[in-house]
């Protein structure tokens, strides 16, 4: 495709690292935001694979290592609090050679700051309207006045606005995989910077994540679909946290069901996998969660940013509908193999008896022997 212009939904992950791998291949990019500014700190994500080969594409591995949160070990508590299995951190997250863990939101402002100087970045604003044609996509917003672009990609997430305007209602491509997470900072330091806490019972989860200067706190747990869910809807998000947790009194849970009463910065969604029959239509295309997600499960960030790399690998190359067939095929077999996993990352972090439970703490404890004797 010669280069032309490109409008970007979404200034997460996938949206900057697409507009970066675009501007240096002579695109003019625009990347419009519904948030008003850059989003910061939010949860930790495992970077690894092709998302590490996709970082140093980008220029941008080292300034992501320097931010890597540390975590080494992974202790499974009692109610008590008391130790009952540990684990190297690259053992249970599978991580390895140069992969690294760093908060989603410092990988976004990593991505955002290399970009930033050549790219259009437009905040506090989102598609209205999308209008395909041969010759570009007419593109109407909800403040900003109409403008026209030769292609167009929903970067924007797992609840993608151009995923619905473009493919149809969310409900017909987003299935929940009956599995919650709630996430928020915690205003005290971790008692070990490179110890991650986790205490299981039955389908739920509470875990204590080191970071550079405070903790975060996780909620993992079990639960079906909630008719009408709504992802901004925080009130919500509390009553089915506390409702989930409410009636336990062991280890710190009580504490820390407090710091979701009070928590204004409370992150809170389904669990959910996206499946689309194909992830374009003429010149509008998705990028990232918006096309195949397995949310949590499915290494997002990682997929987002080897996803980038490849679309804009195949626009530089080829006309826009051969590219985005291309782009599609390459990405579709990373993203596959994420979602076949899915179930078994579930079982693993949140199972649902306690023979489950048990189990688990004895195959941490059969692992950690066999790392040892292997070493």
């Amino acid at each position: 495709m010669t280069a032309g212009t490109v409008l970007i939904s979404g200034a997460g992950v996938a949206g900057p690292a697409l507009a970066l791998g675009l501007r240096r291949r002579g695109f003019d990019v625009t990347v419009v935001e519904r948030a008003p500014a850059l989003r910061t700190g939010g949860y930790k994500v495992d970077v690894r694979g092709s998302g590490v080969t996709a970082l140093k594409l980008m220029g941008v591995y080292e300034q992501a290592r320097a931010v890597d949160v540390g975590m080494q070990r992974i202790t499974y508590v009692k109610r008590d609090g008391r130790p009952i299995a540990e684990l190297p951190a690259d053992l249970l997250m599978g991580r390895r050679g140069d992969d690294i863990e760093v908060l989603r939101g410092d990988l976004g402002e990593i991505l955002y700051a290399a970009s930033a100087a050549d790219t259009e970045y437009v905040f506090g604003d989102s598609i209205a309207g999308l209008a395909d044609g041969p010759d570009g996509v007419d593109v109407t917003f909800e403040r900003a006045a109409p403008r026209r672009f030769d292609l167009v990609v929903g970067a924007d997430g797992l609840h993608s606005a151009v995923r619905r305007l473009v493919f149809g209602p969310e409900h017909q491509f987003v299935r929940h995989l009956g599995v919650y997470v709630g996430t928020l900072p915690l205003s005290e330091p971790v008692d070990d910077p490179g110890e991650a806490l986790m205490y299981n019972t039955p389908g739920r989860l509470i875990s204590v994540h080191p970071s550079r200067d405070h903790a975060l706190l996780a909620f993992i747990f079990r639960g079906p679909a909630i008719p009408g869910f709504d992802h901004r809807d925080t009130a919500l998000h509390r009553r089915v946290l506390l409702r989930a947790y409410g009636k336990d009194r062991s280890w710190r849970v009580p504490e820390f069901l407090e710091k979701v009463r009070e928590a204004d910065d409370l992150y809170f969604d389904s669990v959910s996998r996206v499946a689309l029959p194909s992830w374009s239509r003429g010149r509008i295309t998705l990028l990232g969660d918006a096309a195949a997600s397995v949310s949590l499960f499915g290494d997002g960030s990682s997929m987002a940013m080897a996803g980038a790399q490849t679309l804009a690998n195949a626009l530089r190359d080829a006309d826009p509908e051969t590219a985005l067939r291309r782009y599609e095929a390459e990405h579709r077999r990373r993203t596959g193999a994420k979602g076949r996993a899915a179930r078994f990352a579930a079982a693993l972090i949140v199972p649902s008896t306690r023979p489950g439970i048990a189990f688990r703490n004895a195959a941490a404890r059969v692992a950690l022997r066999t790392e040892k004797q292997a070493a």
